[in-house]
């Protein structure tokens, strides 16, 4: 408001001629009464008194020359243009009779011959216009704001039925997500019943198959040991498997041997499932036994590695450079790939048991028929819980924005949610209101956060002028960037400028009708403007 009134006031100032009122040069009408001709003149600053005809006497008489309005005598003396027709003002009263015409009234330069042209008129005009059509963008964009205002009103009121209306779907959806949990773990139940017996019976089939298996295996493993074929494993046809020593540090014993087919000489088919439940996870088949080793061949008759050996023909230091390149190393791990098969690992062993027992049948039709139902209500109630918390998610911003300080009368409620640009030479900068402020390259590059939204940071009487954003990208070995939008009244709404003043510090020009006030009444400031 303090701005409109200031402008209408120049308005005022520019456009009515000036009454000459008598009184000394340099000396503004404000400060006429000080200089009442034939009476006594008081310095200003009332240090001393001085008869008035030394006044403008070309001679410094009080410390802060209030003696010397219209002359250059004092340093520290200010001269009055009245500048009729155009606004007043003061210059140093250094600059009076210079040969410089400061003022647009030539009054400065009264006694020094230079030739200056009045042309505060003119000045008066031009500047008439420019402030008229600065009054009239300032009627118009506060016009435009009163119907942001409406509109805004009109936006709240429709956020805050919706809200209503959200809050009353919340707890419909509320009660079915619960009806349909209650479903789904109903249906759950016979599903998981189902699924467990029909793993049972799998389980069982296993055990069934595996003991037929192992049952094969040891008859298979009696033929094997039974190397004499009289029908019985003896403990020397035991001793032939090594493996089967139980302490792995000295050799297999005959003890040992006879303490693993319970402590007799000689068993039958029969008794040799005890012995097998002693063996079988040692024991290490004939026809899976590793083939001999081939027999070494001299160094230089070597054309290709053919075992495991070929590492241990030469001394590790002794071993020919050329033979270490990758090439050469590649060709022995395939080689060794080839020849050599490691004893298959727990996990292989389990998984080839697992391939060997088949997978898991089917379900039956009644199963599969309790797990489609499962399914079923499942789904449901996945779908209810999502759209209780997309609910939750349009209340969370319906509040927000409810309760977000949008100005006085919501006026700036039109930003919300929109983002406005302003290309330069090198960068595109993007402002979205309420929310961050962001730079660009022009040509390609990634996105740097100018700051994130803060809050309003205007003067006391005129906080919604400026707008803070702060917690950007960090500069290197800088503070965080921030940005201070200035909002200026206009028509549009538009980013016009961005600077940079201070390091990681911006500066935008913002022109919005939501910052436009209301401009005072023509005929009351005629009415209450009686200096002319």
């Amino acid at each position: 408001m303090t701005s409109c009134r200031y402008l209408l006031l120049l308005l005022l100032s520019v456009g009515v001629s000036a009454v000459e009122i008598q009184r000394p040069r340099g000396v503004p009408l404000s400060k006429r009464q000080f200089y009442e001709e034939g009476k006594p003149f008081t310095c200003l600053d009332g240090s001393r008194t001085i008869p008035f005809d030394r006044v403008n006497d070309d001679y410094c008489d009080c410390q802060d020359g209030s003696d010397e309005p219209g002359t250059a005598a004092c340093p520290n003396g200010s001269f009055h243009c009245t500048n009729a027709g155009f606004r007043p003002g003061f210059i140093p009263s250094s600059r009076i009779n210079d040969g410089i015409c400061d003022c647009c009234d030539t009054t400065d330069e009264y006694n020094s011959g230079a030739a200056c042209q009045n042309t505060c008129r003119e000045m008066g005009r031009k500047e008439r216009e420019s402030l008229q059509k600065m009054a009239e963008i300032t009627k118009e964009g506060f016009l435009l704001k009163e119907k942001l205002i409406q509109e805004a009103k009109r936006g709240l009121d429709d956020k805050k039925a919706k809200h209503a209306d959200i809050e009353v779907s919340k707890k419909d959806l509320i009660s079915t997500v619960e009806a349909l949990r209650t479903v789904k773990e109903m249906a759950e139940q016979p599903e998981k019943e189902a699924k467990e017996r029909h793993l049972k019976a799998w389980e069982d089939q296993k055990a069934v198959i595996n003991m037929e298996k192992d049952k094969a295996k040891m008859a298979e493993v009696f033929l094997e040991l039974d190397d004499d074929a009289d029908g019985f494993v003896s403990v020397a046809e035991l001793l032939s498997h090594s493996e089967l020593d139980s302490d792995s540090e000295d050799s297999f014993t005959e003890a040992e041997a006879q303490g693993l087919m319970g402590g007799v000489d000689t068993v039958d088919p029969v008794a040799f499932e005890s012995v097998w439940n002693n063996i079988k996870e040692k024991y290490i088949s004939e026809a899976n036994a590793d083939p001999p080793a081939p027999v070494e061949t001299p160094p230089e008759e070597i054309r290709e590695p053919e075992s495991d050996n070929y590492s241990e023909q030469y001394p590790e230091e002794d071993i020919p450079e050329e033979e270490e390149d990758e090439d050469e190393e590649d060709e022995d791990d395939d080689t060794e790939d080839r020849d050599y098969k490691s004893p298959p690992t727990t996990q292989t062993q389990e998984k080839k048991a697992d391939d060997d027992e088949g997978t898991m049948p089917p379900y039956d039709q009644e199963t599969q028929n309790l797990i489609d139902a499962a399914q079923k209500a499942r789904d449901a109630f996945d779908e209810a819980e999502k759209a209780l918390r997309e609910v939750d998610d349009q209340i969370k911003s319906l509040e927000k924005e409810i309760s977000f300080d949008l100005g006085p009368s919501a006026e700036f409620a039109y930003l919300y949610s929109q983002c406005y640009e302003l290309t330069t030479s090198e960068y595109i900068y993007r402002l979205c209101p309420f929310n961050k402020v962001s730079q660009k390259p022009k040509f390609g590059g990634s996105e740097t956060n100018l700051g994130s939204w803060g809050h309003w940071a205007g003067p006391e009487d005129n906080i919604y002028a400026v707008m803070k954003y702060e917690h950007g990208t960090g500069c290197w070995q800088g503070p965080n960037r921030s940005t201070t939008i200035k909002l200026t009244c206009g028509k549009e709404t538009v980013l016009v400028s961005t600077s940079e003043p201070s390091r990681c510090e911006y500066l935008m020009e913002f022109i919005s009708p939501a910052v436009c006030q209301e401009p005072p009444n023509l005929d009351s400031e005629l009415r209450g403007h009686t200096e002319l």
